[in-house]
């Protein structure tokens, strides 16, 4: 594609107005000017026809996968093929999707005599995570004599895989593991453990809640079983990807949002709950237990097992951050079925749902005893906006700010409810602040270890 420059422009209106008026007025002039004017649109014809090959032979090569963190500044590398190995000025624009924001909707280099690849790094970042594709980077170069933008297609194949930032929770929660003590688990725990090691013949002092009693009759003599502490332990983190995950992220906080910072802060739902699931796989991994995810809406759609190890993560990472929710409710039934039925040894399930509508709630609280019984089972959902006691808010200013607070309270004693229900039923049940969500989960977790509940 050939377009014509501003100095085509510049040229056309120095030469065709003046000489056409010169042939008006002065009528033997006439064919000066008409030879004026053939000279610049023949002069213009051969600079497009002796330029038009000018992109022929460039050729733009970027990385088949591209990762960022939501909202953390990161580069492309382009690398620029220049088979003619000729000097010129180049403009590139790339089509990025809305969800990736960049200041510079192109750029501008200067590719180098006798220079057969060159780089540039191209500054954005993501904004929202999931899976984006780029497929077609637009080229321009001027001709010859810079009358005509010479433009041109290069087709390319990148993947960019926008994923949860982790280093903001990361920071927040560092100051958990800091009390690190000898062997591999950071938290001291609590007692004097679960986990059968060996038999040893009886010490005074000894519990007798502690002797064996089979090895005792068979030796003749008392014989103790000695415990330790449990060193591997299971942690699942059920998701719900259901139609109340896509609800907008409520932050208590007063935060003034505008342009990018928009879409970077008003996150869904399960982007959040995402994000405590991988942050809980770094801990986990730090205390040296299994990590697993399961994520549900109608039916189970993910699951993957109790691992470890940075693989192990990658592949969760890579199971989650493109998953979007579905507008289904979700099968509380089939869900505990499979649970019952896949998770075999007892784990800690810590399960990120929305409860707050009674439908909901009740189908929960009627398919839970499936797992209570063999799991130990934390339920935790963000706290709606405004579920709170009635007199928790200082001031009112206005009525129809008391019938929020109304609302916001019986929505409040609404989930109470549903907790005091889930504590018989052997499961607790909280509600986090979106800021601190990831914080309050991990101290749950930690709090689990130290007490050895599981």
């Amino acid at each position: 594609m050939i377009v014509p420059r501003f100095r085509l422009l510049f040229w056309v209106a120095t030469v065709f107005l003046p000489f056409s008026i010169l042939a008006a007025v002065i009528p033997s002039a006439v064919f000066f000017s008409i030879g004026a004017v053939l000279t610049l649109v023949l002069t213009a014809a051969a600079d497009g026809a002796f330029s038009f090959g000018n992109l022929s032979g460039i050729q733009v090569e970027l990385p088949d996968v591209v990762r960022f963190s939501t909202g953390k500044k990161g580069e492309i590398a382009l690398r620029i093929k220049n088979e003619s190995m000729k000097a010129r000025r180049l403009r590139i624009s790339l089509a990025f999707p809305e969800e990736i924001y960049s200041l510079r909707r192109e750029l501008i280099t200067y590719l180098p005599e006798e220079s057969l690849y060159s780089s540039i790094q191209w500054p954005c970042k993501g904004l929202k995570q999931g899976k984006y594709n780029l497929d077609k980077c637009y080229l321009e170069t001027t001709s010859k004599l810079g009358f005509w933008a010479i433009r041109g297609i290069s087709h390319v194949s990148v993947e960019i895989r926008v994923y949860p930032n982790l280093l903001v929770e990361r920071k927040n929660l560092s100051a958990l593991f800091l009390n690190k003590g000898v062997g591999v688990h950071s938290q001291r725990q609590v007692g004097k453990g679960r986990d059968f090691e060996q038999l040893r013949e009886y010490m005074p002092g000894d519990s007798y809640e502690d002797i064996h009693w089979k090895a005792t009759a068979k030796r003749g003599q008392p014989i103790t079983k000695v415990f330790q502490i449990e060193r591997t332990q299971m942690v699942y983190v059920v998701i719900d990807a259901s139609r109340l995950s896509a609800r907008t992220a409520y932050y208590s906080g007063n935060k003034n949002l505008s342009g990018e910072e928009d879409n970077l802060f008003l996150t869904t739902i399960l982007e959040r709950y995402i994000t405590a699931a991988l942050v809980m796989g770094l801990a986990a991994e730090r205390q040296g237990d299994l990590f697993g995810i399961l994520l549900y809406d109608d039916r189970v759609r993910c699951f993957a097992g109790a691992k470890n190890g940075r693989a192990h993560f990658n592949s969760c990472r890579d199971m989650l951050y493109t998953l979007q929710p579905k507008s289904v409710s979700p099968d509380f039934s089939e869900l505990f079925t499979f649970i019952g039925t896949r998770i075999r040894r007892r784990s800690l399930l810590l399960f990120l749902t929305n409860l707050d509508d009674p439908v909901l709630a009740q189908s929960f609280t009627k398919n839970i005893d499936i797992i209570s019984r063999r799991h130990l089972v934390l339920v935790n959902m963000l706290r709606p906006a405004g579920a709170r006691p009635v007199f928790s808010s200082p001031s009112i200013d206005s009525v129809d700010e008391l019938y929020e607070k109304l609302g916001g309270h019986m929505l409040w004693q609404s989930l109470s409810e549903t907790k005091k229900i889930l504590r018989r039923l052997g499961a607790d049940f909280s509600m986090l602040d979106n800021e601190s969500m990831c914080t309050e989960l991990i101290s749950k977790y930690l709090s689990v270890k130290k007490r050895q509940i599981l």
